[in-house]
């Protein structure tokens, strides 16, 4: 009977998702190492393993080099020398990468299972153990990430990430020790296959390290406080809008009287 209605602003109707602001000086930190912590010690044991690949494979041609002809002796113990130092190396950062990711999962599971008002189901000497005992790790240590992914509900993302970090890691650790079992062979061809095995073992290593990284950054990518599902409301019954478009009351009473202005 008036002017038309106009909005003063652009109405905001609909869901609206709320989330709540944490203080950032009240939240409570996080047990274990940052993610840039972890994120460093992998890189630098993935330099160290590729290092330690590429001092085999050179070591691999002067064993081929000095079957015609006789190597400089300091040229034969440097090669020696600085692949066991390599070695040595490799072995610290890949002990030092495990302690990281350790106590890591550890803190991440305390985080998330906290945040479901439960705690870890799994003492802190089994997860110690499982992820740090050798051999033992290969079976439980993935068992650890993926309750931790079913529990973050993150596992449909990260299971392709994980089977095949796992299966690259498994294939590792078989031929490293098959790689340390020959190595105190004495006879030429037997420490040229050894050396071979070794560099194969470094690489496959290296590969398990990137894979892990993988998973890592699949976990840390979004923080645990922020669940990706989304909850929206859904009505209890399916209403078909084409058959109510279509169906017209037979006695429906009209609207507006016929012949009459509707602004009037």
């Amino acid at each position: 009977m008036g002017p038309t209605p106009r909005y003063q602003f652009i109405p905001r109707w609909g869901l609206v998702d709320h989330f709540d602001q944490v203080d950032q000086a009240q939240a409570p930190e996080r047990p274990g190492p940052s993610a840039g912590i972890v994120r460093t010690t992998l890189f630098a044991t993935m330099v160290v393993l590729g290092v330690a690949a590429f001092v085999h494979l050179v070591r691999y041609v002067l064993l081929i080099v000095n079957r015609s002809m006789l190597l400089n002796p300091w040229v034969a113990g440097g090669a020696t020398w600085i692949g066991v130092a390599a070695s040595v190396i490799a072995m610290f950062m890949v002990v030092a990468s495990a302690v990281v990711l350790t106590n890591w999962l550890i803190g991440r599971r305390a985080a998330a299972y906290a945040y479901r008002g439960q705690p870890d189901p799994r003492p802190l000497w089994a997860l110690r153990a499982g992820c740090l005992v050798p051999i033992v790790n290969l079976a439980w240590a993935p068992v650890f990430v993926i309750e931790l992914a079913g529990v973050e509900e993150r596992f449909s993302w990260l299971r392709r990430n994980i089977v095949v970090w796992w299966l690259v890691w498994v294939a590792s650790t078989a031929v490293s020790v098959f790689s340390i079992a020959t190595s105190f062979a004495t006879e030429a061809q037997a420490i040229a296959d050894n050396t071979v095995t070794t560099t194969v073992a470094y690489l496959l290593a290296l590969a398990a390290v990137l894979l892990v990284m993988k998973v890592f950054d699949g976990f840390e990518r979004q923080p645990v406080e922020k669940p990706s599902k989304r909850w929206v409301i859904v009505p209890d019954a399916k209403v078909n809008t084409e058959t109510r478009r279509d169906t017209k009351p037979e006695n429906a009473a009209a609207v507006e009287t016929e012949g009459q202005n509707p602004a009037a």
